[in-house]
């Protein structure tokens, strides 16, 4: 997590700089819609948090009317992998995943234009809407002869420690899963940074507060499990407009 501020932090000290490059550029060019695809990294996922899509549409020579969707897998804090007698890994105490499914509305704000084929185009963004928490069993694979030979896949169960072989397949227990409502809202900074016209290239980075209707229990025997998870992120997109 701390690596992760000191990039969004980054972020912000460059967003400074480029402002005074890019405070005396003229001749913006003009288009009228845009549609971006990033992916994310952010204080509550792995490698890759996620997925993210974004249609966005102008409503006037400052302001871009945005309708978005992210696709994230969140993860509890106190993950840990663990190995197994194996060599294989699986997250030790983890009895849940949760997949957060994000519609989002909202607005960007362009507050720097850029440029024909240089500069910098910065926005600000906002954005707010339902979140489709999907909480699905985290399966792994036991031992059923106590030898490994032979073996079942099924939810974590810390009675059964010794006898883990290690994580079940992906997305294996998703038609097991169980519906969590809630909402989002998003605050960012966009950096379009591509030089050819009509594509886009940059990245985003911010804050983003996802909260259910009440606990979302991935570890039972944790310390908490939360129902609020407030996050910074960044991502990297690529898109196209016209």
């Amino acid at each position: 997590m701390r690596d992760l501020m000191k990039i969004v932090c980054c972020s912000f000290v460059f967003l400074a700089f480029l402002l005074d490059a890019t405070a005396q550029t003229q001749d913006s060019y003009e288009y009228q819609s845009e549609f971006i695809w990033g992916i994310n990294k952010n204080t509550y996922g792995g490698l890759i948090g996620g997925f993210v899509f974004k249609k966005s549409r102008k409503l006037n020579d400052r302001v871009l009317e945005t309708y978005g969707l992210e696709l994230m897998n969140v993860k509890h804090p106190q993950e840990i992998r663990k190995t197994s007698g194996t060599g294989n890994y699986y997250i030790y105490g983890k009895n849940n995943y949760l997949y957060a499914l994000r519609l989002q509305y909202g607005r960007d704000l362009i507050l720097f234009k850029k440029a024909p084929q240089q500069g910098v185009e910065v926005k600000a963004i906002f954005a707010v809407g339902p979140s489709i928490g999907i909480v699905a069993p985290y399966f792994v694979e036991y031992s059923s002869d106590g030898g490994g030979f032979t073996s079942y896949t099924a939810q974590y169960d810390p009675k059964n420690q010794d006898q883990i072989l290690g994580t079940g397949r992906l997305f294996e227990g998703l038609g097991q899963s169980s519906i969590k409502m809630g909402a989002n809202f998003k605050a960012a900074l966009n950096f379009e940074l591509g030089t050819v016209k009509d594509q886009v290239t940059g990245f985003e980075a911010g804050i983003l507060f996802d909260a259910y209707t009440s606990k979302v229990v991935m570890m039972p025997e944790a310390t908490e499990n939360y129902s609020l998870y407030p996050t910074l992120f960044i991502t990297l997109f690529y898109g196209n407009r016209r």
